[in-house]
């Protein structure tokens, strides 16, 4: 399809459309998980809804000694894939249109949540990427917006944003894209060197083996609840050779430790193995948290959470997480 370039958002709002705005906010450097986004956005809008694609650069949220001037800026490459991914318009403003008369004096704060995990490692980049949505999210007046569930923390903090300033629009989180090795896209991947890259695959195995903890803990703790610890029922399990299964599951349902710290114990012997090689990974932190605050969850916690991991290779730092389901919920 023919996709539009536009630079300015007089240009955007000229436009006339019938159906829904769907937005995908970028920084450039657009890859498979961007394209799922926009595919994803391509089938809320409908034929008769538009697709904007916003290619941008926030200055705003890069510290001190990272990579703004790095940051790769591919934007023929973006335009041709956000064409072919559905997209009816790419927005790609310059600096001074996004921020007339230079940075905002008055800007958005992340609050408690903005200060951990990510927070803590990047000081001042939560209120950046606030501001930078709120801006376009005014500049592109959309109906929907799309983010990936790769940054769980920034799509937290968005939809706590919208949800408590009352913006009128739509806020959906679509799963993270991964290669074939498990590794998360990202458009940092492409700073890591070959071997580099062969370490990194830590951040997902560890993840994983946390994931396969988790599953392995829920099945035992179900097969527990089958398994009422009655005299009756034990002697009719023996009876069929199955007493042991039953206080195999009864054992581990109840372990301590157990549930999140086995979790966390599986993801964390991954990243301390990955820590030796050569390179070596350095880990910034391994969090497993409550996706409402972004607070480590508890031993007897129920419900959603998040397995999040943070490092770095050389100069390269890399995030990556899971959603997990504890207890009752499960």
């Amino acid at each position: 399809m023919t996709t539009t370039l536009l630079s300015t958002a007089g240009e955007l709002h000229a436009r006339v459309r019938a159906g829904r705005r769907a937005v995908v906010m970028t920084m450039g450097a657009l890859h498979e998980g961007h394209a799922t986004l926009i595919r994803t956005a391509r089938g809320i809008a409908g034929r008769d809804g538009e697709v904007v694609v916003t290619v941008f650069v926030n200055p705003l949220q890069f510290g001190q000694g990272e990579d703004l001037d790095r940051y790769p800026r591919t934007l023929d490459a973006d335009l041709k894939l956000a064409g072919e991914s559905g997209a009816d318009v790419v927005f790609a403003p310059a600096v001074d249109e996004v921020y007339p008369g230079g940075e905002p004096q008055v800007r958005i704060t992340a609050g408690p949540m903005g200060e951990r995990l990510e927070g803590s490692a990047r000081p001042g980049h939560f209120d950046g990427m606030l501001t930078v949505v709120a801006k376009l999210l005014h500049l592109t007046r959309p109906d929907v917006a799309l983010y990936g569930q790769k940054d769980a923390q920034q799509l937290a903090l968005i939809r706590r944003m919208v949800r408590d300033l009352n913006f009128g629009v739509e806020i959906v989180g679509v799963p993270t894209v991964r290669e074939d090795d498990g590794l998360a896209l990202s458009s940092r991947n492409r700073y890591l060197s070959p071997v580099e890259r062969r370490t990194a695959l830590a951040l997902s195995s560890a993840l994983f083996a946390g994931q396969d903890r988790h599953a392995a803990q829920e099945a035992l703790r179900a097969r527990a609840r089958e398994v009422p610890a009655t005299r009756a029922r034990a002697e009719a399990l023996s009876a069929i050779g199955e007493s042991r299964a039953a206080a195999d599951a009864h054992a581990v349902a109840t372990a301590v430790p157990g549930g999140p710290a086995a979790v966390r114990a599986a993801a964390r012997q991954v990243l301390d193995e990955a820590a030796r090689l050569d390179p070596p990974l350095s880990l910034d932190y391994l969090a497993l948290v409550d996706p409402s605050d972004f607070t480590e969850i508890g031993h007897d916690f129920t419900g959603e959470a998040v397995l999040a991991v943070a490092a770095r290779l050389g100069a390269t730092r890399l995030i990556d997480n899971l959603p997990l389901t504890f207890g009752a919920a499960s």
